[in-house]
């Protein structure tokens, strides 16, 4: 049950980061809620494995969010768009 709830509130984070990164840049971003907890995460770990590489520290909020709006930042640049344009998702025919 203690795993049940960890993974309920790590996807809540998630959820909170990822959707706080993808408003930090203009535009709509054509992803699902599944992708914006993805993303979440993503950044909250990469934000950890450097925050304790750099600085033997645990990562903060603030370090997460930087990490999880460099990867919407990312994600827009492979569909071709920019840091105000999230681009055209490729179509699946």
């Amino acid at each position: 049950m203690e795993f049940i709830a960890y993974l309920l509130i790590l996807a809540l984070i998630g959820l909170i980061v990822g959707a706080l990164a993808r408003l930090a840049l203009p535009g709509r971003d054509p992803m699902g809620i599944g992708t914006t907890i993805a993303i979440g995460i993503g950044g909250a770990v990469l934000a950890g494995i450097v925050a304790r590489l750099l600085f033997d520290q645990n990562a903060g909020f603030l370090l997460s969010f930087i990490f999880a709006v460099g990867i919407v930042y990312l994600v827009r640049r492979s569909r071709g768009g920019g840091l105000t344009d999230p681009g055209v998702p490729p179509l699946d025919r």
